[in-house]
């Protein structure tokens, strides 16, 4: 049983990208597919799509992982900010760019999953999900 499936999909995420593979496949979610939208939006990956797999039950979330042009990582660091043990909300005047404005932080807010500088420039706080550079 997962009790956190937002850190398993930054899990394999990070481990996607330390071994440098093109795709990864998670299971799908609300929540999990906003995060891809707002990882897409920022460039952090080229794309994502959702199809159905034969292996698992329900339906598979496909993230194509982005790399430089000499293979550098696009995505240096990605953690997890608000556990299901100690959430962690913030408002919008508080929501401070990450490591002077090169990463973001992605917050879940009334309006569905954003980055922190949408949310500032909307003016709506909510739970920092995840960091990210």
């Amino acid at each position: 049983m997962m009790t956190d499936p937002l850190a398993d999909m930054l899990t394999r995420i990070r481990n996607a990208v330390r071994v440098e593979r093109p795709i990864v496949q998670m299971p799908l979610s609300k929540v999990k597919r906003g995060v891809a939208e707002v990882l897409k939006r920022e460039g952090y990956i080229w794309d994502f799509h959702e199809e159905d797999s034969e292996t698992a039950p329900g339906k598979q979330l496909m993230l194509d992982l982005k790399y430089g042009p000499n293979g550098e990582r696009v995505i240096q660091h990605i953690q997890r900010v608000s556990t299901p043990g100690q959430r962690v909300y913030a408002p919008a005047k508080e929501l401070r760019p990450v490591l002077n404005g090169l990463g973001i932080s992605i917050v879940s807010t009334s309006r569905g999953v954003l980055s922190d500088r949408e949310a500032r420039q909307k003016n709506i706080g909510g739970e920092v999900l995840c960091e990210l550079w």
